[in-house]
């Protein structure tokens, strides 16, 4: 017998199984090996480490248990512990997190983690600590975390949060500690509107009130409404401060704050006797206030009136001045223009563009302030024309001075996916400014996404051109010194070359320079050197709008997984449709173009993370190009970039 179980023990260090585990060949238990490709997806998903906290995580180490942050079973070598704190770490949160089944403290606070939380964190049934609190962390709170049936202590204050707390918080009956204070969550107390709910018996608590061991809550500084649950009556006031409550015991919010909030939880208590809303008289002297103001601009409105049309009396007897010479004022101060500003552009004469362009006839797009002529160099080049469509009244020196310091602006720029300037032409007689790109020639981003019929952009070309796109903003935005911004970035400013490779141009830009002054008191002088300095235009303040142009990238991200335009008459708002869906990880896939065949899954989530980014409301919260190229850059598979395989693949769909 002894032999026996001698023998037994030695096959079974032969097989390698620990102690402990089922000697099931066809159903193995899973082992650390298993949460290795989930810690390594975690590490994926974090662009910036500056404290190099990830260093030692290696896909080489098999054995993840001595990698900084982890700590494992003396069990099974599961991961158990993973606390990554104050570490300064920027990126998102990977779903694949979810696989960690044997997790029980999750630690990531005091870092810069943004996007959602995943909905997959519900698959942490043994988690008993989740802290995820002073992140950057945006949208709701997922349902799921109502699974995580051991969780004890839930703190994700001070993030972005939004949204209601999820019912589902009422299943976890082992939580003590439930901090979300410093969010922007809205809504009421799930399951709990009435203050009235007094009773001690457990089946009759809903809610939060389910929680009989739940003794340390804040749910401070949010946008919270309705009223306070009886059940919670022995929580400190100050944790509800600064929300929308209708409890007057606690110090509320400024009305003005509340919103949509406060009207969300008025909804079950505002309904007269009559039967309709009830609704808030204003004060007589707010009354009074609103009449005066509305005689005040009436009758500002008929001076107004009065004096345009003796103003047009004027002209058409002959006394008028045209409102060009509004501008006189300009002309009397001291403008020099340096004749070496425009040394290093090359210049090109009228006749030479109107050969190019079948003299002037063969127009791809105008509008009020220019003329967009395509046409071919002797050489062969592919080229755009944009003509200034500006009467030579016009045409000051001051606009002179402002055209020929746009056209080095421009001409500086120096990158595979901005359109190159060839040059540009001015001429006197007849008068003339234009200027002159390449011209790609396949047409722009718009035109394939929205006016082709089929679907000629693949996912791994969509994705290319996403990354091209990032590419070039990073250069104009943080490799420029002073940084350049696209007066009108949009998906037809970007054009397509034959292998689709995109280019921007700005012709926005130009369209503004023609447009109606609108100069400042600043004048033009005559520095050192003969050299312009001082030129103060409240115009250039606009292109200078780096910000604005990240949002459009947001908006272009949504036009490039969706294949929706913008702004269509046949279908919805793109923002309005697509943030309902970027809200919840799970349906990001409803925002992808049902004409791709095929998507990766993954770098949907971290397109559709960095859209959230770029489109928030607040643009001091937008990240900078540098950052969004960084994540892109690591979160898009590479063999979408550099697998030339995979390209043949795509072009061939």
């Amino acid at each position: 017998m002894a032999r026996l179980l001698l023998l037994g023990f030695s096959l079974l260090l032969l097989t390698g199984l620990r102690p402990g585990r089922a000697f099931l060949v066809a159903d193995p238990q899973p082992d650390v090996s298993d949460d290795v490709p989930a810690l390594l997806a975690f590490k994926k998903a974090i662009y910036d480490d500056p404290l190099a906290r990830l260093s030692d995580w290696n896909s080489s180490d098999p054995d993840p248990c001595l990698w900084f942050g982890v700590t494992c079973s003396d069990f099974d070598a599961r991961v158990v512990t993973l606390d990554l704190s104050n570490s300064s770490l920027v990126g998102f949160l990977a779903p694949r997190i979810g696989s960690l089944t044997s997790l029980q403290k999750l630690i990531l606070d005091h870092n810069a983690f943004t996007g959602s939380i995943p909905r997959e964190i519900g698959k942490l049934k043994n988690l008993t600590v989740l802290n995820l609190s002073t992140n950057l962390l945006q949208g709701p709170i997922p349902s799921e975390t109502g699974d995580m049936q051991n969780i004890s202590t839930i703190d994700l204050h001070a993030n972005r949060l939004s949204g209601a707390l999820p019912p589902e918080l009422g299943k976890l009956t082992n939580l003590k500690e439930l901090r979300l204070s410093n969010n922007s969550l809205t809504g009421t107390i799930p399951g709990s509107n009435s203050s009235t709910m007094v009773s001690t018996k457990k089946e009759d608590q809903v809610g939060l009130c389910q929680l009989a061991q739940l003794t340390d809550i804040d749910l401070s500084n949010n946008l919270l409404a309705g009223s306070i649950p009886a059940c919670l009556n022995h929580i400190q006031r100050s944790r509800m401060a600064g929300n929308c409550f209708q409890n007057n015991d606690t110090m509320n919010r400024a009305d003005w704050q509340c919103g949509n909030s406060t009207d969300a939880g008025k909804d079950n208590n505002s309904i007269g006797e009559d039967g309709q809303r009830g609704r808030v008289i204003q004060p007589l002297w707010l009354l009074i206030v609103e009449v005066v103001t509305g005689v005040s601009v009436l009758s500002i409105l008929t001076l107004c009136a009065i004096a345009g049309l003796r103003r047009r009396k004027d002209r058409s007897s002959g006394r008028g001045v045209p409102w060009t010479r509004a501008l006189s004022w300009k002309e009397n101060n001291v403008i020099s223009i340096d004749d070496d500003l425009l040394a290093n552009v090359p210049k090109i004469s009228r006749q030479e563009l109107a050969e190019a362009c079948e003299d002037f006839s063969n127009i791809i797009g105008s509008s009020h302030e220019t003329v967009v002529y395509k046409g071919t160099m002797k050489d062969g080049r592919e080229i755009a024309v944009v003509s200034m469509s500006a009467p030579v009244h016009y045409w000051t020196n001051y606009v002179e001075l402002y055209f020929q310091k746009e056209v080095v602006e421009v001409a500086r720029l120096s990158h595979e996916n901005a359109a190159k300037m060839v040059g540009y032409c001015k001429s006197s007689d007849p008068f003339s400014r234009m200027v002159v790109f390449e011209y790609p020639p396949n047409g722009t981003l718009y035109e394939h996404l929205h006016d082709v019929e089929g679907c000629q952009l693949s996912w791994p070309r969509r994705m290319k051109i996403a990354l091209s796109i990032a590419r070039v903003l990073r250069y104009l935005h943080t490799e420029l010194q002073p940084p350049f911004a696209m007066a009108a970035l949009a998906s037809s400013s970007i054009y397509l070359t034959e292998d689709f490779s995109p280019k921007i141009i700005d012709f926005e830009r130009w369209r503004g320079l023609v447009g109606k002054p609108l100069l400042s008191s600043g004048c033009v002088v005559n520095g050192g050197g003969g050299h312009s300095n001082g030129v103060v235009d409240s115009r250039h303040v606009r292109f200078m709008d780096v910000q604005a142009n990240t949002f459009a990238f947001g908006v272009i991200l949504l036009e490039l997984i969706s294949g929706r335009a913008s702004l269509s008459k046949d279908t919805d708002d793109l923002l309005e449709w697509a943030r309902k869906h970027l809200e919840q990880p799970g349906e990001f896939g409803k925002l992808v173009d049902p004409k791709l065949k095929s998507v990766g899954q993954e770098s949907l989530g971290i397109i559709c993370n960095v859209v959230n980014l770029c489109i928030d409301a607040e643009p001091s919260r937008r990240p900078s190009m540098n950052m969004i190229g960084a994540i892109l850059e690591e979160g898009v598979d590479t063999s979408v970039r550099d697998s030339s395989l995979a390209w043949a693949e795509a072009a061939i769909s």
